[in-house]
């Protein structure tokens, strides 16, 4: 895979772009595939839970900030920084949070993202997203991984070769 400057050198949240910015673009993948599919509407909560040096180091690296802002739609070289602490004080506040910004579900970080020291078996920065309907049933799951630089990748998926 070929990588240019413009790829290393990047516009995001911190303080680590494994931890923070990785896990940013997940979740806001996550939602918009969930959107695409026409499975928004239907989504009553969502969970995220964090493996590995994610989970072990995730609210120290603002790794659960990262998710929610993702979540709520934001893209970590677009986000209005002077806007997040605002925002998830209001999530906490209300213990609501919109997904995509026009979707609000209940949310509250204990309830809603896990912290697990494990690694999954495919890297170390491990997440799993998932999308309940009002039942409870699974309407998504996904496998991120975190690789580094801001990179993210679903698990299993083959790799992408880049000219």
């Amino acid at each position: 895979m070929a990588v240019s400057v413009f790829d290393l050198f990047k516009i995001g949240i911190g303080p680590s772009s494994s931890h923070t910015v990785g896990p940013m673009r997940a979740a806001l993948l996550f939602l918009q595939r969930l959107a695409r599919d026409g499975l928004l509407d239907a989504t009553a909560s969502v969970k995220c839970e964090l493996y590995g040096s994610l989970g072990v180091t995730g609210k120290g690296h603002d790794t659960d900030r990262g998710v929610m802002l993702g979540l709520m739609g934001d893209a970590p070289d677009t986000v209005d920084a002077s806007s997040i602490a605002p925002r998830l004080d209001a999530v906490r506040t209300s213990k609501t949070l919109a997904l995509l910004g026009t979707h609000p579900v209940p949310f509250t970080i204990r309830e809603n993202i896990a912290f697990y020291r494990q690694a999954l078996p495919e890297h170390p920065n491990g997440m799993k997203l998932y999308a309940f309907d009002a039942d409870r049933t699974v309407l998504r799951e996904a496998t991120y991984l975190s690789v580094g630089g801001g990179f993210v990748v679903t698990a299993g998926a083959a790799p992408i070769r880049r000219c």
